[in-house]
């Protein structure tokens, strides 16, 4: 059975286009990996947890700051190349996105090695406009401006000129 995982897409609207928040994975294997490397805050529900309830919570692990309120816009799902199925939400807010502090786990590295270290989930994170956001984004979720500006009414050329 694929597993499953949750996140939040933070979008701001700007003077001139929407920006989308995204962060990139730490550890040494993301080091030096830009394009399709990037992904919305999320993760994997605890045993019983509603979606929308660890999308929030792996939002505030990762970033350091808990979801701002207001309406939670559903995206559906995308299934990564793992096999997983992330459902993901929009909301609309603000945050320092230099100010971000993620939660840290244990992997191994070297691969194989039997060594473990640890690092930060994310390493940083960054606001893009939709259409830079689409190049940064790991393949699965390059969809995700797309359905958020379908979702919102945005005009497509507008969003995608902006980038």
């Amino acid at each position: 059975m694929a597993k499953l995982a949750a996140g939040i897409l933070l979008y701001r609207r700007g003077r001139a286009h929407l920006a989308i928040l995204l962060v990139h994975p730490g550890g040494p294997l993301w080091a030096s990996k830009d394009e399709a490397a990037w992904s919305v805050p999320k993760g994997e529900p605890e045993p019983g947890e509603e979606l929308l309830v660890a999308a929030e919570r792996e939002f505030a692990e990762e970033t350091g700051t808990a979801v701002p309120p207001g309406a939670r816009l559903g995206l559906g799902e995308v299934r990564q190349a793992s096999g997983k199925r992330v459902h993901v939400w929009a909301v609309e807010g603000d945050l320092d996105a230099s100010a971000c502090k993620s939660n840290t786990c244990m992997i191994e590295w070297p691969r194989g090695s039997g060594r473990s270290i640890e690092i930060p989930e994310i390493d940083r994170a960054a606001w893009f406009p939709l259409a830079v956001a689409r190049h940064k984004l790991v393949l699965a979720q390059s969809v995700l401006p797309d359905r958020l500006a379908a979702a919102l009414g945005e005009d497509e050329g507008e969003t995608a000129a902006s980038g």
